[in-house]
């Protein structure tokens, strides 16, 4: 897919022209939803609105994501203003906007729907960019979930499978989007940094409250929406069921923000456009505010240095503050749906003692307390995370957190049973939090020297002086009996981690 802001001409004359354009460039929000809304909102309330042009999805209302509540308190000038945002006029009558209309009016298109749509609305914009001649308008997604091929059985981040589909992404409160004195940070992501530069410099004067920077990480940007939207439900259910027990929560949130980040850094491993994304940029990623043009962590295996995380988008001030504050318990407002998602499910467990029994009875756990199911990416991400784990080649320990709330909700009911002790005793859970982060393979060494008793764990301590030796020993990844893996003697937080080894 082609998608940048130049047709293939190198006259300096029409370049020229079209970069004086987009000065006056605009941009177009496709299925309106509640972000998209509340940001039209902020552009309302601080411009006359003439940069943004919204189109709902057909059957739609262009305010119909705000709650009678949101409506009652909205001002009625800023509200009109983006039913003009919403339509144009159709000889003496307003008409609602279509993608259509977006597509020949604005330079950048961002395809707004949540993971159920973005594909489609993609594949629609794309025909529609042909039939009307205008292949220079950018598009981009916004989606904070995985996609999913029921034929395959596989998920994967939409913007791996385009990878010059645009990303969009920042820390916002819908609230505070709403308020006049507020601000927030984003980033606008495209592989070529030529486009990220545009693109971002467009939505940058959408509204003086709206900060956007350019970057060049659409597919790491699109993990760590997904990922954290996950980890905020984790957030939100360690706030509230440890709210008195507060010294596990540090260790908790940072522990969440570090799996994201890494996790992101494995799979932006995965890109097959590393090498152009580095070394065939028409200016340096510096010239965009990275600091450095990269950083990459590497392990030795088997003697040899091997590179294994590219930590490079790091330095998207933006993508990382949406991590941490979508786990943050605001001082004022309410936290993000997500979170809130997460407050319910502490509740519940504490009242029925145990774990949801499926994720239909969690989504209706949600339902029940006002949180439409439609708006929580995070457990759309969570029922694909088997199939992400193994598409991206995610290690275990640096997923552990993801792969307790999965086992909470999707497991069996003995697993179940096992997450609940771990997620719901403090001691249990710090103790998770320590341990789960270790390879396998180094804990070897530490239940080694536990049961040296053990002639296998003897054996391997003897060996381990020796590195040639060591790197042959062979043996399980502990030196537990089999019969014992899922005794009642193991604590909590040691039977979940073998669940999840010898499962997954």
């Amino acid at each position: 897919m082609q998608n940048g802001f130049f047709e293939p001409n190198l006259d300096p004359t029409l370049i020229r022209e079209r970069l004086l354009a987009l000065e006056q460039g605009k941009v177009g929000f496709y299925s309106v939803g509640l972000y998209p809304a509340a940001l039209a909102y902020n552009c309302a309330m601080q411009t006359d609105g003439s940069r943004l042009l919204l189109a709902p999805r057909p059957g739609r209302r262009l305010l119909g994501a705000f709650s009678e509540k949101d409506l009652a308190g909205m001002d009625p000038d800023h509200i009109a203003t983006m039913e003009q945002m919403g339509s144009h006029l159709q000889g003496t009558s307003r008409v609602p906007n279509t993608l259509s209309d977006l597509i020949e009016r604005c330079d950048v298109v961002v395809l707004s729907a949540n993971s159920n749509h973005v594909e489609e609305d993609l594949q629609e914009a794309l025909e529609l960019r042909q039939v009307l001649r205008r292949e220079h308008v950018v598009l981009a997604c916004l989606a904070g979930s995985f996609c999913h091929d029921p034929i395959s059985n596989e998920a994967y981040v939409l913007c791996q499978k385009q990878p010059n589909l645009a990303f969009f992404s920042g820390f916002h409160r819908h609230g505070a989007l709403r308020n006049p004195l507020d601000s927030f940070t984003a980033n606008f992501c495209h592989p070529n940094a030529l486009t990220a530069l545009l693109g971002a410099r467009l939505l940058d004067r959408l509204s003086p409250n709206i900060q956007v920077s350019a970057g060049v990480h659409n597919i790491e940007g699109q993990y760590i929406k997904a990922a954290k939207n996950m980890a905020s439900i984790f957030a939100g259910f360690g706030y509230t069921y440890h709210r008195e027990n507060p010294g596990v929560l540090p260790t908790l949130l940072t522990l969440l923000l570090e799996q994201c980040l890494d996790q992101a850094a494995t799979v932006s491993m995965a890109r097959t456009d590393r090498q152009r994304l580095y070394h065939r940029q028409p200016i340096a990623l510096t010239e965009l505010g990275y600091g450095v043009q990269r950083i990459e962590a590497a392990l030795v295996r088997d003697g040899d240095m091997e590179k294994v995380r590219d930590h490079t988008f790091s330095q998207l001030t933006a993508m990382v503050a949406d991590v941490r504050g979508s786990m943050m318990l605001p001082s004022t407002g309410s936290p993000t749906r997500n979170f809130q998602a997460g407050a319910v499910l502490a509740e519940r467990m504490r009242d029925l003692g145990r774990c949801p029994a499926s994720l239909e009875e969690f989504e209706q756990w949600c339902e029940q307390a006002g949180l439409a199911k439609g708006g929580l990416e995070g457990l759309r991400s969570l029922r694909y995370w088997p199939q992400i784990l193994r598409q991206y080649s995610i290690p275990i320990h640096d997923a552990s957190l993801g792969n307790l709330l999965y086992m909470a909700i999707f497991g069996r009911q003995s697993s179940k049973q096992t997450a609940f002790a771990v997620m719901t005793e403090s001691r249990e859970l710090s103790n998770y939090c320590q341990e789960s982060v270790r390879p396998t393979h180094s804990r070897r060494y530490a239940e080694a020297l536990q049961n040296l008793d053990n002639p296998a764990a003897l054996d391997l301590m003897v060996s381990a002086v020796v590195a040639d030796l060591a790197r042959r020993s062979g043996g399980g990844d502990s030196f537990i009996d089999d019969e014992s893996v899922n005794s009642d003697d193991l604590p909590a937080y040691l039977q979940a981690m073998n669940v999840i080894e010898n499962v997954w």
